[in-house]
């Protein structure tokens, strides 16, 4: 059983786990289990270039940045758990007993994060009743959302980056994925307001 689930492995899911994963030497945390799909195949980031993304230095590729993210992933937070190569197609069950159905198998947990766009070919059965028309995005490009709460979907259910209502850009995803990283660890700090600074002191 996980204790959180994130769908999607573009900037928001990346950062939702980086946060996540920052914060393992709390002690509210050291037992957590934490998971990512990393795929990554249809995020916009594939056909990127920044040059005006914090902290990225100009002229980087967005498809250099997924590889680098899993690997950067993987060294620094080796506990968190990267399944690769699937996609989720379903979600069963509700808060704190979730099933997440890919096309190769299931796993247990107790909340999901999802954050793979806002393409309108979403398909994830068990959340379709989510989905409404993107409020800040083109009526032509025919982008969708799911209906939350800053950020909050249902009970254990969390929505990130463009799919939870927010604009294109890298720096706005990715505060998105924080954003929600540190209401999980509010939720699993019982409801103490709660965040994860790394510092050289």
């Amino acid at each position: 059983m996980f204790d959180v689930l994130i769908i999607g492995g573009g900037v928001s899911g990346m950062s939702c786990a980086l946060v996540l994963g920052s914060a393992n030497k709390k002690a509210f945390v050291t037992d957590k289990k934490i998971g990512i799909f990393t795929h990554q195949k249809n995020s916009s980031l594939q056909e990127a270039i920044f040059y005006n993304a914090y902290g990225i230095t100009p002229g980087k590729l967005g498809s250099e940045l997924l590889t680098e993210s899993v690997q950067d992933l993987a060294a620094s937070y080796p506990h968190i758990e990267q399944i690769a190569n699937e996609k989720a197609i379903k979600i069963e069950g509700s808060f704190p007993s979730f099933t997440v159905v890919t096309n190769k198998n299931s796993y247990q947990t107790k909340n999901i994060v999802v954050g793979i766009g806002s393409a309108n070919t979403f398909d994830i059965e068990g959340l379709m009743q989510y989905v409404e028309p993107h409020k800040k995005a083109l009526p032509e490009k025919q982008r969708i959302q799911l209906k939350n709460e800053d950020h909050k979907v249902a009970d254990g259910i969390y929505v990130i980056g463009t799919l939870a209502g927010w604009r294109s850009q890298l720096a706005i995803a990715a505060g998105s994925g924080a954003a929600v990283a540190t209401d999980i660890l509010t939720l699993w700090n019982n409801g103490v307001q709660t965040h994860s600074h790394d510092s050289i002191r």
